[in-house]
């Protein structure tokens, strides 16, 4: 029963783009986002949105995101991450 708990899937989606304004989440081409994929777990999200950001830090528009869909698909349950 623990390692059933502890082996519980917190879906996470990493993508990013480039942004029309540094103030505001609005992508100039939604053609171009970058899905960079869907992981179990806060941790490996946040390795793969740190890589994607750092590979990008020259460009000052392109943001990446982690968004918790666990949150979304279950918003009820009390996980935070």
């Amino acid at each position: 029963m623990a390692k059933a708990a502890k082996d519980k899937q917190l879906l996470h989606l990493v993508f990013g783009g480039e942004l029309t304004d540094l103030d505001k989440v609005e992508f100039k081409d939604l053609t171009h986002l970058d899905i960079v994929g869907v992981f179990p777990n806060y941790a490996t999200a946040h390795a793969a949105w740190k890589a994607k950001a750092q590979a990008t830090v020259d460009n000052a528009h392109m943001r990446y995101f982690v968004v918790h869909l666990h949150r979304l698909l279950d918003p009820d349950h009390p996980d935070k991450d």
